[in-house]
């Protein structure tokens, strides 16, 4: 197939560009810089130029490929606003360009916030619908063109795709513990994070979008749950600081803008991805990858 990657140069696209790539896979990568649009090239993969805003560039990708891969966002944390406009844009756009195609439409989203209590499943339902919710209802929205001859497939990605080179969620924690002197989690610790290694999560991607039934909805997720204090734990090692417990009224102060994603409980579960596709996560183990210098290095 010939398929079009929206953050074919960023963490998780790259990665999916090299799997795709590597099974045989033509890729048109969306860049929006030389310097991207110059690694894309030197893989072997073609170009189109513009980023999210540009919904022209995004409808021509669309049109000239087989199957669309989104995976772009602004991850504007400090404007919310703006990145869920762009994202619900973004998908409205690819989406109506592939409306009765039937060519595989690959939208990313996530675990966090689908359920309270118990790990989340590929059955639990997004209760983000409309421009005000995260990624601005993206998923679901995604999901509508399934009716309209689009086979569309949604990869929920566990908050920690870890790696050497990750510069998300965990390497911000190194980077708290390093300028405060002690690796910290929230409360008692208690609280658990899924994780999935980047060469896993591509492999689903690709998988996904070769034999992924229309609708499917699938977690990119290798362990269910890390306890927050047992990553802290392994910060600390790496680092060789102290742990401590950081009380849950002073986390934002402590921790930054992530203080109160790190405090949240959010397991999730791929059983079900893995039984309908036979993907098994074989990559490193995120404690594996904070132990082996991925982070600290």
């Amino acid at each position: 197939m010939r398929v079009f990657v929206t953050g074919a140069s960023g963490w998780i696209g790259s990665a999916v560009t090299d799997e795709l790539l590597a099974a045989g896979h033509e890729v048109v990568g969306l860049a929006r810089s030389e310097s991207s649009a110059h690694n894309l090239e030197a893989k072997g993969a073609s170009v189109q130029r513009g980023d999210l805003d540009d919904l022209d560039s995004l409808r021509a990708g669309a049109q000239s490929t087989d199957a669309v891969v989104h995976l772009a966002n602004k991850h504007d944390f400090a404007r919310p606003a703006v990145s869920n406009l762009a994202e619900r844009n973004a998908v409205q756009a690819l989406g109506d360009v592939l409306v009765g195609s039937d060519r595989p439409f690959l939208v990313a989203a996530g675990v966090a916030g689908l359920v309270l209590g118990r790990a989340s499943t590929e059955n639990d339902a997004n209760p983000s619908h409309g421009l005000d919710s995260p990624r601005g209802g993206s998923e679901n929205l995604a999901h509508e063109y399934t009716t309209r001859g689009v086979r569309t497939v949604s990869v929920r990605f566990a908050p920690t795709v870890h790696g050497h080179g990750d510069h998300g969620f965990v390497s911000t924690l190194v980077d708290v513990a390093r300028a405060t002197g002690v690796s910290g989690y929230v409360g008692d610790g208690a609280n658990r994070w899924p994780a999935v290694h980047r060469s896993d999560a591509a492999r689903l991607v690709r998988l996904a979008i070769e034999s992924a039934t229309p609708g499917s909805v699938l977690h990119a997720v290798g362990e269910e749950g890390v306890p927050a204090r047992t990553i802290a734990e392994a910060i600390g090692r790496a680092l060789d600081l102290p742990v401590a417990s950081i009380p849950e009224g002073e986390a934002s102060g402590h921790f930054g803008w992530i203080g109160g994603f790190f405090a949240l409980d959010i397991p999730s579960s791929s059983a079900l991805t893995q039984q309908r596709l036979g993907w098994v996560p074989s990559g490193p183990t995120l404690l594996d990858d904070i132990a082996n210098g991925a982070y600290t290095a």
